[in-house]
């Protein structure tokens, strides 16, 4: 949760309203566990295309909203779930907040830090939860991580690679520009990994290259961004998609002192000299189930959230060093 309380927890009332705006996986995740939660009311939904719209209003029977300010600006809302594209996310997010609507939003908060910045002062003021969505950190990956750094003493070199082959790249908005933002950005789960299990960065260094691009839409992308932290660990992530790419790989490797993690979404290993030690990975399943369910003990009962929309800012400014690293060049430190 933020740094302050809000005055209305232990105030609202059952249930609490809610609207979502998008219609598409994770806005079905969030609807089902609304559904199924007493606490909460799925009112309205608001969908850019209309045949999945009107496919997800029968499958949950809610109404639609003609567009997401007609949505906000129900008088019977109390909070509002943004699962859009990432462009679109600081702009419904702060009519939410304007309109005295607590809001959850998936990440990233917008693609500008600047502005999420100041949306975060914008819930403060007006005394409202404002929510990042970091699933990634509810995961039984994360956690098995950091159930395994202490084996491993000091953490010296990580490396985290994410590559997800495409053929043929689909023509959505994951794949252009302007909506998904520079795909370290987009794809923030990967740095906020680095930044919650080993804190602050000193200086980033990124190079990105994209294939067959057109106006507003590439084929693949690949984004390497070297990472130096404040502890003088040295952090590698890597992320690509698209049709350049012909085998998926998703691995957390990090070197210790006395052994090496190597870790997939399945399972991971502790290796020290000749001896391999395996760890156990539980499932990702139902970790948006949790993160409503956790939202809701927030707002009924003041429990503190998993993650501070100020931490998901941290995380937000780092990838833009690692964009503006990658347009000038060279390597940009930060200062924050």
């Amino acid at each position: 949760m933020s740094r302050f309380l809000f005055s209305s927890v232990g105030k609202v009332s059952p249930p609490l309203r809610v609207g979502i705006v998008g219609t598409g996986y994770v806005a079905k995740m969030r609807a089902a566990a609304l559904k199924t939660d007493s606490r909460s009311q799925l009112v309205a939904i608001a969908g850019n295309t209309p045949s999945s719209t009107i496919a997800f209003s029968q499958e949950f029977d809610v109404t639609v909203s003609a567009s997401w300010v007609d949505l906000i600006q129900r008088p019977d809302l109390d909070l509002v779930m943004i699962s859009t594209v990432n462009r679109d996310h600081g702009k419904i997010a702060r009519y939410a907040l304007e309109q005295d609507k607590h809001v959850v939003v998936e990440y990233p908060l917008s693609l500008d830090p600047l502005d999420a910045e100041s949306l975060i002062t914008l819930a403060q003021e007006k005394n409202k939860l404002l929510h990042v969505e970091h699933i990634e950190l509810l995961g039984g990956l994360h956690n098995a991580i950091k159930a395994s750094l202490e084996a491993i003493g000091q953490v010296f070199y990580l490396r985290y690679v994410t590559i997800n082959p495409q053929h043929p790249a689909p023509a959505k908005w994951t794949y252009q520009p302007s909506l998904f933002g520079f795909p370290i950005t987009g794809a923030l789960s990967r740095l906020h990994r680095f930044t919650d299990l080993f804190g602050t960065v000193t200086s980033v260094n990124c190079q990105a290259q994209y294939w067959n691009i057109e106006p507003d839409l590439y084929k693949a992308c690949l984004c390497n961004a070297r990472l130096t932290f404040n502890n003088g660990i040295l952090g590698e992530s890597v992320y690509g998609k698209g049709e350049v790419f012909w085998q998926s790989d998703n691995t957390f490797t990090i070197y210790g002192e006395q052994g090496t993690l190597i870790f997939t979404p399945e399972k991971g290993q502790l290796i020290q000299n000749d001896i391999i030690q395996d760890i156990q990975v539980s499932s990702r399943r139902g970790l948006f189930v949790k993160d409503t369910q956790m939202v809701l003990d927030c707002l009924y009962e003041g429990k503190p959230l998993y993650v501070t929309p100020e931490a998901s800012l941290y995380t937000l400014k780092v990838a833009e060093a690692a964009r503006q690293s990658s347009l000038l060049g060279e390597t940009v430190k930060i200062d924050i």
